[in-house]
């Protein structure tokens, strides 16, 4: 069988991802037509600052930070966060013979993290789908956008890449995929099972393996808003979209008919907004969504890969497998 190349395992993750896109294909098709005619607007010399991953890529905040994508696969060292730490543990292991092809990390490092801000743009479609007006959506989140734009000028976000590229190492990161995973897997797990109380919320995400393990080391889920007796409503998952939206929406999500949000995580001026508009809220945990999402993701690339590859975990990654055979 044919050798799994690093630019067709990294194509694949963008299409499961795509392919659980909680805005729906169609209008991520839409998206990626408009970059085409943004692309085809531009003068030639407009066009050396376009990036054409964009083109076929609609997630900013996932690319090849490092190789020619012609590599052969067998080996992955997969992490939560791949920093120069984590690519000098790579180069050890492999100075001890360990077989290691490959650093994946979920967070993103690089331009695909000097860009973050853009993917946080699909939270508005996920939000109109909710029942918010697309109008209400957009304008409340570009404020949002821009403020995470200026956070991230200032960052190095080079230091792992160029880590990477000075030893020789194919690196790749892969978030809205991965967090597209388990947004999907849950809205469907909540919807399937409507949980009655918010102790049924958290019944169901202790009965997931990954956020089992987190409660056992003291990192699992935990209610933020509200109380476990309270009745849950409608539940909106958000766990996608980049970070953070904007906290002058939960107003409109009340509004809307949600009752319960569940997250990765909520920052404080966000948690005071949801409390103000009397939202349930539930904090799954942020690493161990980010192992879900991950454990998903390659799930799916190893059914669908031609030749096997073997997974190695560090950073905060933990492996559960959903595959008959437990790769």
């Amino acid at each position: 069988m044919p050798p799994l190349r690093l630019r067709e395992l990294f194509d694949r993750a963008i299409a499961i991802g795509l392919e659980n896109d909680p805005r729906g294909k169609e209008t991520v098709v839409k998206d990626l037509e408009g970059k085409k005619k943004e692309y085809d607007s531009l003068k030639e010399d407009e066009r050396e600052f376009f990036d054409p991953e964009t083109l076929l890529n609609p997630y900013s905040d996932s690319r090849i930070l490092n190789g020619t994508g012609d590599e052969e696969i067998t080996s992955i060292l997969i992490g939560i966060d791949m920093e120069v730490g984590e690519i000098l543990l790579f180069d050890r292991l492999r100075e001890r013979g360990v077989k290691v092809d490959l650093v994946v990390s979920h967070h993103p490092a690089g331009s695909a993290y000097a860009k973050l801000y853009d993917v946080m743009r699909m939270q508005s479609d996920i939000l109109h789908a909710f029942g918010i007006p697309i109008g209400t959506a957009e304008d409340l989140m570009e404020g949002r956008i821009k403020e995470v734009e200026r956070k991230l000028m200032p960052v190095n976000h080079t230091r792992s890449v160029d880590a990477a590229r000075l030893l020789g190492i194919p690196f790749i990161c892969l978030h809205t995929p991965a967090d597209n995973m388990v947004a999907t897997f849950l809205q469907k797990t909540f919807d399937e099972k409507k949980p009655y109380t918010v102790s049924d919320v958290m019944d169901i995400l202790k009965a997931i393996p990954e956020y089992r393990e987190a409660a056992r080391n003291g990192a699992g889920p935990k209610v933020l808003v509200g109380s476990q007796k309270r009745k849950t409503g409608r539940v909106f998952v958000d766990m996608t979209g980049g970070t953070e939206g904007s906290k002058e929406i939960f107003e409109s999500m009340t509004s809307s008919g949600i009752s319960t949000l569940v997250a990765m995580h909520l920052g404080e001026e966000h948690r005071k907004e949801a409390e103000k508009n009397h939202l349930n809220v539930v904090i799954a945990g942020h690493i161990s969504s980010d192992n879900l999402g991950l454990n998903l993701l390659f799930d799916e690339l190893i059914r669908g890969a031609d030749s096997p590859f073997a997974i190695q975990e560090c950073s905060g990654f933990r492996r559960f497998s959903r595959l008959s055979d437990h790769t």
